[in-house]
């Protein structure tokens, strides 16, 4: 097997991201060999790792942190939310530095060579309300009015998370009784009192575009 027949085999994926064992099961090679021929074409300066097992093309154009989320977590489902989905809503302007993500594994962060990612905890009983993003790229997003209710669930939990929000532009299909049956189905009574209040305090606050 050749070093560029690998990368061949890669692109039938047509996406500039692709992880270790594709290129092994694509290829028909070993998962070790792929991973020595993935090493060998990084010294040659046409793929990079991205971080363990994902690997990228070099300068391709359609690269970004958000092409990478569905691998980082292989055994679990993550989406984006908290303000990063809001910002590609345009709710808000401020680029977040670390895009967040939601799942029910336990929270931590991820560092890549394109990015970084905060994966924060929610139930599984409130893990939903989300999509595939229209936009480019397939990756999972929360619809604008769960984002808005995680960020606040959030910061019920972590005090100091979304203490203060940059000013929020809603868009008029925003709902804000969506957003309220979104807090409902939070089972912990504290919490929803909290969130409730938060999106009252919000709604009255409101700009709309």
């Amino acid at each position: 097997m050749s070093r560029k027949s690998i990368l061949t085999f890669t692109r039938k994926l047509d996406r500039p991201v692709f992880t270790t064992r594709e290129a092994a099961m694509l290829s028909g090679s070993s998962l070790s060999n792929a991973s020595k021929l993935m090493k060998n074409l990084e010294k040659r300066g046409l793929v990079f790792k991205v971080t363990r097992g994902i690997w990228a093309e070099v300068e391709n154009e359609r690269i970004s942190p958000y092409i990478i989320i569905p691998f980082l977590l292989p055994k679990n489902r993550a989406y984006v939310s908290f303000i990063s989905a809001l910002h590609l809503y345009g709710i808000i302007e401020q680029i977040p530095q670390e895009i967040m993500l939601a799942s029910t594994i336990h929270t931590k962060k991820i560092q890549t060579k394109i990015g970084t990612f905060s994966i924060h905890q929610i139930s599984p009983s409130f893990f939903d309300g989300f999509d595939w993003y229209k936009g480019e790229g397939s990756f999972l997003i929360a619809e604008p009015e769960k984002a808005l209710i995680d960020s606040l669930y959030l910061s019920a939990r972590k005090k100091k998370q979304f203490s203060y929000f940059p000013e929020l532009y809603f868009p008029k299909t925003f709902s804000f009784n969506k957003a309220s049956k979104w807090a409902e189905r939070i089972t912990y009574p504290k919490i929803k009192s909290y969130v409730k209040k938060r999106l009252r305090e919000i709604k009255t606050y409101k700009k709309n575009f």
